[in-house]
This record gives C-alpha cells, sequence and structure tokens, in this order.
C-alpha cells in the first residue's frame, strides 16, 4: 500500500480511536488484554507515537527505547493522546522521502515502514477500545485489513517463535481481496511468501478483516474457517508470540 494512503489510514485510526476511549471511558477494561483498561491503551500507545514521531523527526539511526508513559487520565489523556497523534501525522507528511532513521522491519524506505506500523498499530488498538466501548469493533477496510497482514506474515513473523520439527505449510487466503499467503514453518526462522505454491497442510480463510482480527490475536481461531491440519492452526496460535522492538 502506498506510504500517502497509509497516512490517510493513520488519520482515520487515530480519530476514531480518540472517539472510541471518550465513549468507552477510561477504566473501561478492553476485552483482548483482560486486566488492561482502555487508560493503559491510551497510555501506550501515545507513547508509542512519539517515540516513532522522534525517530523520524531526528533522523534516529539506532534503537533508542520509548520515554516513560504519561501519568495523565481522563480528558486530559485523550488530549494528550491526539496531540502525540496529530505530531506523528505531521512527522510522516512533512518527511522527505529519503528520510534515514532506523526501523525493525524490512520496508522500501524507512518513511514507508513508519507510515505503516503506525497505521496499524493504531488500527489495532482502535478495534480494542471499540470493543471495550460498544462490545465489537468497528470495520476495518479490506484492502488496508490485507496490508496488515502481509506486515504480519512477512515481516513480524520473522521474529517469532513459531517452530515444527516436521516442516509445514501455512496458507492464509482472504475472501475479499486477491491476496493469498503462504507461511513455511521448520526449525528455522518461518518464511512467508505471497503467493499460493503447492499444497498446504493448513488454511485459514475469512474476510480480509476477520484474518486481520485473528492473526494478530483480537479474534479466535473460530472467526475464520480453519480447513486440513487444525493443530497446526493451533501451533500458530500458541506460538506466534511477537517480541518488541
Amino acid at each position: 500500500m502506498e506510504t500517502d494512503r497509509l497516512i490517510k489510514f493513520l488519520v482515520r485510526e487515530g480519530q476514531l480511536l480518540a472517539a472510541a476511549a471518550v465513549e468507552a471511558g477510561p477504566e473501561a477494561p478492553v476485552p483482548a488484554f483482560p486486566g488492561r483498561q482502555v487508560r493503559d491503551l491510551l497510555r501506550h500507545i501515545g507513547t508509542v507515537h512519539r517515540w516513532a514521531t522522534a525517530f523520524i523527526t531526528e533522523g534516529r539511526t539506532h534503537y533508542r527505547p520509548a520515554d516513560e508513559q504519561t501519568e495523565l487520565d481522563g480528558d486530559e489523556l485523550v488530549e494528550w493522546f491526539r496531540e502525540g497523534h496529530g505530531l506523528l501525522v505531521a512527522a510522516l507528511s512533512e518527511a522527505p522521502a529519503d528520510v534515514e532513521c532506523w526501523t525493525f522491519l524490512p520496508a522500501p524506505s524507512p518513511l514507508a515502514f513508519w507510515a505503516r506500523r503506525q497505521a496499524h498499530e493504531t488500527a489495532l488498538y482502535r478495534t480494542d477500545i471499540e470493543s471495550a466501548a460498544a462490545g465489537k469493533p468497528g470495520p476495518v477496510a479490506p484492502d488496508f485489513a490485507a496490508d496488515g497482514i502481509a506486515e504480519l506474515l512477512t515481516g513480524f513473523h520473522g521474529r517469532s517463535r513459531l517452530r515444527s520439527e516436521a516442516p509445514r505449510a501455512l496458507r492464509v487466503r482472504p475472501l475479499d481481496t486477491d491476496d493469498v499467503w503462504t507461511v513455511w514453518i521448520s526449525t528455522d526462522t518461518p518464511r512467508a511468501e505471497p503467493m499460493e505454491e503447492g499444497p498446504a497442510d493448513c488454511e485459514l480463510s475469512g474476510t480480509a478483516e476477520q484474518l486481520y482480527l485473528t492473526l494478530w490475536n483480537r479474534l479466535p481461531l473460530s472467526a475464520v474457517s480453519v480447513t486440513g491440519d487444525t493443530e497446526l492452526a493451533k501451533l500458530w496460535r500458541e506460538q506466534s508470540a511477537l517480541t518488541e522492538p
């Protein structure tokens, strides 16, 4: 997906997230994260936005940890989130295409990386907070969801601990886009390609939105269709936890 479109999604997702946080209130529990409240997610994503902004605007070429999270709460916390979101959007919109800074996944450029990563990070937290407010998340656009699946499978899964003694193939097929991925799982780092190549031991299918939220552990496996070896799907679920950069 083009960087300009990802920035537009980032704008929209952040606005929806803030609106859902106001509706839910800071103390609302978040279904995807037992024991956590809306205020916890706002503090986290607001900190992440400022952390990402600093790499872009200051040209940081080495990893630096994020600052301590704010102790703000209530309306002040929502406004703090909106401010950080706005700073991130401005940084991405105004940065030169050849900006150099630290990244942690393969991408055509640092600008493309940060636009994509922050758009999806914000979108996922938006669905979490909407679920806290209304019991379920609002929709995710199919092409944007497919882009998030691609980022997860071809990027983040290279950092996961998913392994299998016997080589296996897991296919992921959205039914409302033209995408398909095959994930090869072995004793080495998982490898995913955006193609349909050879037979698969297990296939996950559903709408791009369903797969996006399931693969990012926001919905149970029962939210999508699982055909073939269901044990492989369960193995993915158990071992696909991601590490922080």
